[in-house]
């Protein structure tokens, strides 16, 4: 072939321009496929651990809501269908906070007390033959805040619920952009320039006849070094990202771990009745003034529809290991995911070690001949370095690794 592009040639060569096309095709499909390799096990590990404590976080919010709801079964068991129903809604909350959605712990803890006001005031303050109205129950549930029936519990739940529900839901969203880092760096775009220089590295000694020939280490280095500069500017975010979740990780056992206050949560509200009961007569003068004597309709409430014996088997044995396994886990996750802080800073290195270059001292391939040894000098990583690369141009950072990059500082930021 008379016009090739890239694998130019003084001497004979059996490559046509449309065998030139298709090797570059091949070039650029290979080092996705090394790429991916590369990273298929850091992936696993993140995904697989997100998974494991996405369900772990959920069986957690299931058990403390359904000791909460036994306690209504147990103790309170007239008030029970209707506070269950209060229970259900403030366990959703919790859920919907720890997977992403942008609600307030404040709000939500707040929510649950005013509404189980008016049950708690019907059932326990001032109980009477028949229910209090809906009118003077949504009356009471709009005064709880100022009549404070559960003295200080609602602050003290706020205050633990925030505490420990954030940090899990930082783990899981950190986790989640992990994953979205590398599935952006295993589809990166390459340069035109880049293609060229893998095609002349991989596939242009075939067309003399070399199949089995492979580049020289050092030219494999520039060669990579330089389709990957946008990658290994990723290098110090991912070990800062790294770094932030081991901090993270550590930060979250104690008092304010996410099993104790979930767990617990239920003698919070037993508490919270307890004062409710205490403070039963001030809280009765004070809705008098605010809301008027109870305004009551001739219908009573049913006892308790919560089956309690559902989960509790599989989850008892759950809740006694819980503390112990989430942060064994975290550990063990957070040491192996260590062993990965230098991946994107070592990845060219990685991928001409491994499975690209010719070992030292065979015979290589240096881009127009094979040669005893590569004679240009070698670049280092990154986007300043390329400006002395021999064998490809890069022309800055690409927008999607700038985009990824600024995703990691963000998340490092929270």
């Amino acid at each position: 072939g008379a016009e090739l592009q890239v694998c130019t040639s003084k001497k004979l060569t059996c490559c046509t321009k449309k065998m030139e096309e298709r090797y570059q095709t091949a070039a650029k499909h290979d080092i996705q496929q090394v790429l991916q390799t590369s990273s298929a096990t850091l992936k696993f590990l993140i995904s697989h651990n997100a998974a494991a404590f996405q369900e772990t976080f959920e069986t957690l919010i299931r058990l403390a809501e359904n000791y909460t709801s036994t306690l209504f079964c147990n103790a309170y068991r007239n008030m029970a269908a209707e506070a269950t129903a209060r229970v259900q809604e403030f366990f959703t909350d919790i859920g919907l906070f720890i997977f992403g959605t942008d609600v307030s712990t404040a709000e939500f803890v707040n929510r649950f007390f005013d509404t189980l006001f008016p049950v708690v005031y019907n059932h326990v303050i001032n109980p009477g033959l028949t229910d209090i109205s809906l009118e003077y129950a949504e009356c009471l549930r709009m005064a709880r805040r100022d009549i404070r029936p559960f003295g200080n519990i609602p602050k003290k739940a706020i205050g633990q619920m925030g505490r420990s529900l954030l940090p899990s839901r930082t783990f899981l969203q950190a986790l989640n952009l992990g994953i979205e880092v590398i599935n952006t760096t295993d589809h990166l775009h390459f340069s035109k320039d880049c293609g060229r220089a893998l095609l002349r590295m991989q596939y242009c000694p075939h067309c003399q006849g070399l199949t089995l020939s492979k580049p020289c280490m050092g030219y494999c280095l520039n060669v990579i070094r330089g389709c990957l500069a946008s990658m290994a500017e990723v290098d110090l975010h991912w070990r800062g990202y790294i770094q932030a979740l081991e901090e993270l990780s550590s930060a979250m056992s104690g008092t304010y771990d996410i099993e104790h206050t979930l767990l617990n949560f239920h003698s919070l509200v037993d508490d919270a009745l307890l004062q409710a009961r205490v403070n039963g007569p001030e809280v009765t003068e004070q809705v008098k003034k605010v809301c008027g004597p109870p305004v009551r309709k001739p219908t009573q409430s049913p006892g308790c529809s919560f089956d309690q014996n559902k989960d509790n088997q599989g989850l008892k044995m759950f809740s006694r290991d819980s503390e112990e396994t989430l942060a064994n886990r975290r550990k063990e996750f957070i040491s192996h995911l260590r062993l990965y802080r230098a991946f994107y800073g070592g990845l060219a290195d990685q991928l001409c070690g491994n499975e690209l270059a010719a070992a030292d001292g065979h015979p290589c391939w240096n881009g127009e001949d094979v040669v005893r040894s590569y004679t240009h000098r070698v670049v280092g990583s990154g986007i300043k370095a390329q400006s002395a690369n021999p064998e490809v141009r890069v022309k800055g950072t690409d927008p999607v690794i700038s985009q990824i990059i600024d995703k990691l500082k963000h998340v490092i930021q929270v």
